[in-house]
């Protein structure tokens, strides 16, 4: 759901978004998500599912273009993104999940993303950003920023100190929750949920968000 949030807060385009209980779906829901799963896209009464299509369509719809003019940069682009689950379970798994027993191995598996993602913005971008491609956000960051900020709200009980050895991954990130366009894109109560999940999901970073707090 975010990420075509994202894309339509960069394209400056009206929309209305309606969140939903993913643990208990409305029937409309379900008649008009085949997957059953968000984020749908209702354009003219015609939905459309699955976050990668949804954010292809806009970027054809609407201008401006968020993806590159060259075929070449474009597809490129696209494979990054498919990269997506990749690289998020692994960064998930530095929380979700997580004990005592098995961080060492969760942290040498999000390592192991992150170098491949270090290295793809050292390779196809090219100058100084704060992007993937370069000054203007695109659809390769719209896909990665809701994971990147989720991460970064854990770092500070989490402490991992991760990506403090890949530069170029720290400071995309930490442009992406500074702008607006990001920090926009998500609801008023999306802290309070997100605490929640932790609290639910990751006994150990709870510990650690309690003993912060006391």
């Amino acid at each position: 759901m975010q990420r075509a949030v994202i894309v339509m807060r960069a394209k400056d385009v009206d929309f209305e978004v309606t969140y939903i209980n993913l643990r208990d779906k409305p029937g409309w829901f379900l008649k008009i998500s085949p997957h059953g799963k968000v984020p749908v896209l209702q354009v003219d009464g015609e939905p459309l599912f699955e976050s990668n299509a949804i954010a292809e369509y806009l970027d054809e719809a609407v201008e401006p273009r968020l993806h590159p003019v060259d075929p070449v940069k474009r597809a490129r682009n696209r494979a990054w993104t498919d990269f997506v689950p990749t690289f998020a379970g692994a960064l998930m798994g530095l929380y979700y999940g997580r004990t005592k027993e098995n961080a060492e191995d969760r942290t040498k598996a999000a390592r192991q993303r992150l170098n491949r993602l270090e290295e793809a913005i050292a390779n196809e971008r090219g100058n100084d950003g704060p992007y993937f491609n370069g000054p203007q956000l695109c659809l390769v960051d719209a896909a990665y920023a809701p994971f990147l900020q989720r991460f970064l709200i854990v770092e500070q009980w989490l402490q991992s100190g991760v990506l403090d050895d890949y530069p170029l991954v720290n400071a995309w990130a930490h442009a992406l929750v500074e702008s607006d366009v990001v920090t926009g894109s998500v609801p008023d109560n999306f802290m309070e949920e997100f605490e929640g999940n932790i609290r639910s999901m990751a006994p150990e970073i709870a510990a650690r968000m309690d003993r912060k707090s006391a």
